[in-house]
């Protein structure tokens, strides 16, 4: 029964960068594939990024390049290097957490606004 919670959202100018923090209430070692996702008012809730346990990434094409995924088992933390913002990007982003054969855990999300 994994908890996670998102920080590190907020506004920001197109362009600019933010980074998103998951902190996982346990260990993260046990975790198949860790995921960024969003949802965009009107929209429902899209893949960003994913990073499984061996380290492979998969990545949304509209932020293949400027978005980065990343873990660090030593502080049960996912990370999600955003730069070169659009206003597209303004969502609400969840983290989540998968092993295999179990169900999803969900973060409560944090807002990500950028402006033009």
């Amino acid at each position: 029964q994994v908890q996670l919670v998102e920080s590190g959202g907020g506004l920001v100018q197109a362009g600019g960068s933010l980074r998103l923090s998951c902190a996982a209430s346990e260990s993260i070692l046990s975790i198949n594939v860790l995921g960024w996702y969003r949802q965009a008012p009107g929209k429902q809730r899209a893949l960003v990024a994913t990073i499984t346990s061996g380290g492979n990434t998969n990545y949304e094409h509209s932020v293949k390049g400027r978005f980065t995924i990343s873990r660090d088992y030593a502080k049960n933390t996912v990370y999600l290097q955003m730069n070169s913002l659009k206003p597209e990007d303004t969502a609400v982003y969840y983290c989540a957490a998968t092993r295999t054969g179990s169900d999803t855990v969900w973060g409560p999300g944090t807002q990500v606004t950028v402006s033009s």
